[in-house]
């Protein structure tokens, strides 16, 4: 029963990250996206710090290494993350947006491999890197006689998100600090929100007046502030203490489904076929990269169909 619970949960979370790429790109017909990214981040850092007050003993970070790593998640995982990511799905679909985003994995080992000493990069995890590259290369389909296309560069937008992503987490194992993964997210999701609202003040184009608020644009803030990333943060604490950081990773690889099929069935995007094999070439990278351990890890499954 557990499993199947853990199960549903995985497909849950999935769903909601998946359809959170449609969100956005619904949302950024209402907002300037660095802002609106910034207004996301406020409602669901105040969530996140209630959670946080009520699940830790001491919920504030201590010291200098766990503030770092507060200083980490916010600059990286969720500032520079979420504004690269918002920006670059103004001219590109969920779907495409959501496969970029699925090369984190991917990226995080490579990282690893270049920043902590413990790692190493075999020749498998090199052609893995590199299997993940070219399904993003697949994916944007670089024009060389028009490298700054509309699409191309906001592909390249979010390839950078997914870059902060990947090495905000390594950087965070570098540092030497514990620091409980609520109490961490909560005061990086703050902090992050105020960073990207520094942002947006600074750009032309982006002030309160800009928001154009309809019913559709708070849905979509609510959506994403609440569902998305408080809700969707509370399943991921869960499983990833059910099933370990390998097994919740795969969330990246199911998410894209979910956001091609609510992109198609809101928004009425087309899923290209660049799209697809981009993102066939990149899970089959994750899947080289990390072969070793989805063995080890799914080895229950392998073995309980032997004993039938």
């Amino acid at each position: 029963m557990t499993r199947y619970r853990n199960f549903a949960l995985f497909l849950a979370l999935a769903a909601v990250w998946g359809s959170a790429f449609m969100a956005i790109k619904a949302g950024l017909a209402y907002f300037p996206p660095v802002l609106f990214a910034a207004v996301r981040y406020d409602i669901a850092g105040v969530l996140m710090l209630a959670y946080a007050a009520y699940v830790v003993d001491d919920p504030v970070p201590r010291g200098r290494g766990q503030w770092a790593l507060v200083a980490v998640g916010a600059t990286l995982m969720i500032a520079a993350y979420h504004a690269f990511l918002f920006v670059g799905e103004l001219n590109t679909t969920s779907a495409a947006a959501a496969v970029v985003v699925s090369l984190s994995p991917v990226l995080t080992t490579g990282f690893a491999r270049l920043l902590l000493p413990s790692e190493r990069l075999t020749v498998a995890g090199v052609v893995g890197l590199l299997l993940g590259l070219l399904g993003v290369g697949i994916l944007v389909q670089p024009d060389p006689s028009n490298l700054l296309a509309e699409d191309a560069v906001a592909k390249g937008l979010v390839f950078l998100a997914a870059t902060a992503f990947a090495l905000g987490s390594v950087l965070t194992r570098r540092i030497d600090a514990e620091l409980p993964i609520e109490t961490m997210e909560a005061w990086s999701m703050v902090f992050g929100a105020l960073l990207m609202h520094v942002v947006s003040a600074l750009l032309p184009n982006e002030s309160l007046g800009a928001v154009v608020w309809t019913a559709e644009s708070v849905a979509a803030l609510l959506y994403l502030s609440v569902v998305a990333s408080a809700a969707g943060f509370l399943v991921y604490f869960d499983l990833l203490e059910r099933l370990g950081p390998i097994e919740i990773n795969l969330v990246s690889y199911v998410a894209p489904v979910f956001a091609a099929l609510s992109g198609w069935l809101f928004l009425e995007e087309v899923i290209g076929v660049a799209t697809v094999v981009g993102f066939l070439v990149i899970f089959a990278g994750f899947l080289l990269i990390k072969r070793r351990t989805l063995v080890e890890e799914f080895g229950w499954l392998r073995r309980s169909v032997a004993e039938r």
